[in-house]
C-alpha cells in the first residue's frame, strides 16, 4: 500500500503554472495514475489517484458554479484534516474562487465572525457537533447561500432545519468542463486572491490575509529549490488545514511535487498511524516533538538504573555525533564506531515510533528548545526549524540539509530578502509577501511599508546569514528598572526542566522583578498521580482518550482530576524545584523571583490558547491579573524557586 516511489528528485508544476487550479492540473497531467493520498476507511488504508482527486475536485467545481457562485467568491472549509477537506479546496481552486478554512472546535460567536467578514457564500461542515455550530452562526448571515455536509447521512439530519443545507449530491458526478477550467486559469490575474488564511487571533479578532496565486506560486517554487524533494517521499498529516503551514507547505507542497500523503485516521491515532504508514516527511508544530521528548524521558524514569545509564550514554554519543553532522565534519571513527552500537540498542526504538523510515522533520511556529533539538538530531530524526508567518506565505527562512545550525531557523529562501531594523525587528521583503488583510487597509499599512513585511518578531542574522529569534516585539518585557526582557527565552528555559510543566507565561512589564503562571501538563501531571495512588488508572485512560480527541480541550473532569494531583506537596516541590534549575540558565534580571502553580492546564475553552496552542498572551493577563497582583503585593503567596 506505502510502496515508495525512486529516491530521484521531483518534477515541480508550480513554476509552470499562473494560478493554484492550474498547478493541480498540471500535476494530475503528469502523475495521474500514481497516488495523490491515502485515507483509513473502516480500518483498511484506501489510495486515490491524482486523476480520481481532480475528478471529484472538479465535481465539486461545477457544483459551486451551478449554486451561482462566481470566481473570487468565497468558500469556507470546516472540519478535520481528511480527503474531502483537500477535495473541497481544489474544487474551489479549480473554479478560481477564493477558500479558507475554519479551525475545528470554534465557538458560534468566532464563525459567524468569520462568515460575515468573509463574506463567504458557501461552507462544507464534516460533523453533527460542527454542523450545529455552523448552523447557530448562520442565523442572520445573509451573504452565506449554502451549508454542505459532507455526508449524505447528515445532509438527511439537517436539511429541514435551514434552506440553505444543500446536498453533497450536488457536488458529484458531472465535473466543470475542462474547457472552463483552462479558460478560468488563462483569464486568472497570478495577482488574484487564492486563499485567505485567518491569523489564530493572540491580541484581537482574526484577520483574513489575503493570499494571491503568485504568493503561493513562487513560495512553493523557491522551496522546492532550497529543500528539494524525492518521488520516493511519503508524508503524513493530521495539524489543520485552516493554519497556513498546513495548508500550504503540507498540501500545495505535495501538489507541487506529485508525492502522497496520508491523513492520520485522528489525532487520537496519530502515533498508531506512523507506525502503518512509515512516512518519510514528517511536519509538526514544536509542541508534538516537546510531549514526545517528555514522554520518552518520563517513561525513562520507570525504568531501572542500569536501564537509565545505557540511555544517557546513548544520549551523549547522539549528541557529540550531531555536532559533526551539523557542521560538515567527518565523524570520527570511535565516535561512529560507538554510534552504531548506540544506534542498535536505543535509537532504532525511537525512530521506530516514528515509522522507523523518516528521513527528515519540519517544524515551526514557535522555538524548539536546543535541547530537543540536539536529542532527535542525535538519534537520528533531524528536525530541520524553519521560520516564516502567515503575512509571508508561511516561510522565509529554512535549515537545510548542508546547512544547519541549531538554534536558528535557518537561512532566507532567494529570492526572498530580509534585514534587521534599528529596534531588533525581522523585516522581510519578496515575492511572497500577502496582499493584505481583507477590508484592512490601515492593519495592512502599518505591516508592510515600502514593500518590507514587518513580522513583529525580534532577532539577529549572524555573519552566516543564519536567522536567530528572540521573541516577539510586543511580547518584551520592560522591568521597573527599565530592562527589556524576552518572556520566551524564561519560559522555554523553565518548560524544558520538567516534564510535569505544560505552560510557562512569565510576567515583570513595569514590575520590579520577574514572575511566572505555570501549568500542569495533563498526562505527565495524572501519570504522576497514578504511580502515588491518586489518580486511578481507569480515571488516566478516560482522560487520555479524551485529549487525544480534542488535544486543546480541558474538561470539567480532566480538571478536577488534575487539581487534586497538583496539591500534593511532593508535586509542588518538584515543579519548584525544576523553576530553580531554569533559573540556574537565565541572567540574574530574568530569574522567575515567584510564581503561581495553577490547578489546571491553560485551555481554548478559557480563552487562553489559539487553536494552534499559542498563549493568548493579553486574555492570560487580564484573566489572571489578581493572581498577578497578589504576587507582588502579598508575602508569602505563590511558590519561589
Amino acid at each position: 500500500m506505502f510502496e515508495l516511489g525512486p529516491p530521484i528528485p521531483t518534477q515541480p508544476t508550480a513554476q509552470k503554472a499562473r494560478t493554484v487550479g492550474e498547478m493541480f492540473w498540471l500535476r494530475v497531467a503528469r502523475s495521474a495514475t500514481r497516488p495523490a493520498l491515502f485515507y483509513k476507511d473502516r480500518g483498511a488504508w484506501q489510495a486515490l489517484t491524482w486523476a480520481q482527486t481532480y475528478d471529484r475536485a472538479a465535481s465539486v467545481a461545477k457544483g459551486l458554479y451551478d449554486l451561482g457562485l462566481e470566481r473570487g467568491e468565497r468558500v469556507a472549509v470546516l472540519g478535520p484534516t481528511q480527503p474531502p477537506w483537500a477535495v473541497y479546496d481544489l474544487g474551489a481552486q479549480l473554479a478560481c474562487m477564493v477558500s479558507f478554512g475554519i479551525y475545528p472546535k470554534q465557538s458560534a460567536e468566532q464563525v459567524r465572525y468569520l462568515l460575515e467578514h468573509s463574506e463567504a457564500r458557501a461552507i462544507f461542515v464534516a460533523d453533527p457537533e460542527e454542523l450545529e455550530t455552523v448552523l447557530e452562526a448562520a442565523e442572520g448571515v445573509e451573504t452565506l447561500k449554502a451549508i454542505v455536509p459532507w455526508t449524505d447521512a447528515l445532509h438527511g439530519e439537517a436539511k429541514g432545519r435551514d434552506p440553505r443545507v444543500v446536498s453533497p449530491k450536488r457536488f458529484e458526478g458531472e465535473k466543470l468542463p475542462d474547457a472552463k477550467v483552462r479558460e478560468l486559469w488563462q483569464t486568472a490575474d497570478p495577482d488574484d486572491t487564492a486563499i485567505f488564511i485567518y491569523t489564530s487571533g493572540t491580541t484581537g479578532p482574526p484577520k483574513g490575509a489575503m493570499i494571491s496565486h503568485r504568493n503561493i506560486l513562487s513560495l512553493l517554487t523557491g522551496a522546492a529549490d532550497a529543500s528539494p524533494w524525492l518521488q520516493s517521499d511519503l508524508s503524513m498529516h493530521f495539524l489543520p488545514m485552516a493554519h497556513a503551514a498546513e495548508r500550504v507547505l503540507g498540501f500545495y507542497a505535495r501538489v507541487n511535487n506529485g508525492i502522497p500523503g496520508a491523513y492520520a485516521e485522528s489525532t487520537g491515532t496519530v502515533l498508531t498511524d506512523l507506525q502503518e504508514v512509515r512516512p518519510t516527511l514528517f511536519g509538526s508544530v514544536p509542541r508534538i516533538f516537546e510531549k514526545a521528548y517528555a514522554k520518552i524521558h518520563s517513561e525513562l524514569e520507570k525504568k531501572p538504573p542500569a536501564v537509565q545509564k545505557i540511555f544517557a550514554w546513548a544520549d551523549g554519543v547522539g549528541r557529540r555525533r550531531v555536532k559533526y553532522v551539523v557542521e560538515g565534519r567527518a565523524v570520527p571513527p570511535l565516535l561512529a564506531l560507538q554510534y552504531k552500537l548506540a544506534e542498535k540498542i536505543v535509537f532504532e526504538k525511537i525512530r521506530a515510533a516514528f515509522g522507523g523510515r523518516v528521513r527528515l522533520m519540519i517544524t515551526g511556529a514557535a522555538p524548539t528548545a536546543p535541547e530537543i533539538l540536539e536529542f532527535f538530531w542525535g538519534a537520528g530524526l533531524p528536525i530541520y526549524e524553519a521560520y516564516g508567518m502567515t503575512e509571508s506565505t508561511v516561510i522565509t527562512h529554512i535549515n537545510r540539509e548542508g546547512a544547519v545550525r541549531l538554534g536558528t531557523v535557518g537561512r532566507i529562501i532567494p529570492p526572498a530578502e530580509a534585514r534587521i531594523a534599528e529596534d531588533g525587528e525581522i523585516l522581510v521583503r519578496g515575492p511572497w509577501v500577502f496582499r493584505g488583510y481583507y477590508k484592512q487597509e490601515e492593519a495592512t499599512a502599518e505591516t508592510v511599508v515600502d514593500g518590507w513585511l514587518h513580522t513583529g518578531d525580534i532577532g539577529e542574522i549572524d555573519r552566516d546569514g543564519f536567522l536567530r529569534i528572540t521573541d516577539r516585539k510586543k511580547h518584551l518585557i520592560i522591568t521597573a528598572g527599565g530592562k527589556n526582557l524576552a518572556p520566551a527565552n524564561i519560559e522555554r528555559a523553565i518548560k524544558g526542566e520538567d516534564v510535569l510543566i505544560s505552560q510557562v507565561h512569565a510576567h515583570g512589564d513595569k514590575r520590579p522583578f520577574v514572575s511566572a503562571i505555570i501549568t500542569p501538563s495533563p498526562i505527565e501531571t495524572l501519570e504522576w498521580g497514578v504511580e502515588r495512588g491518586l489518580v486511578a488508572k481507569d480515571e488516566l485512560e478516560a482522560r487520555q482518550k479524551e485529549l487525544m480527541e480534542n488535544p486543546a480541550g480541558r474538561s470539567a473532569a480532566l480538571n478536577e482530576v488534575t487539581a487534586k494531583v497538583v496539591a500534593h506537596p511532593d508535586y509542588r516541590e518538584r515543579v519548584r524545584q525544576a523553576v530553580g534549575r531554569g533559573n540556574h540558565q537565565l541572567a540574574r534580571v530574568e530569574k522567575v523571583r515567584k510564581f503561581v502553580l495553577l490547578e489546571r492546564d491553560f485551555s481554548q475553552d478559557e480563552d487562553e490558547l489559539t487553536p494552534t496552542l499559542k498563549l493568548k498572551r493579553k486574555a492570560i493577563e487580564a484573566k489572571h491579573g489578581p493572581l498577578l497582583d497578589r504576587l507582588y503585593a502579598e508575602k508569602g503567596f505563590g511558590l519561589e524557586p
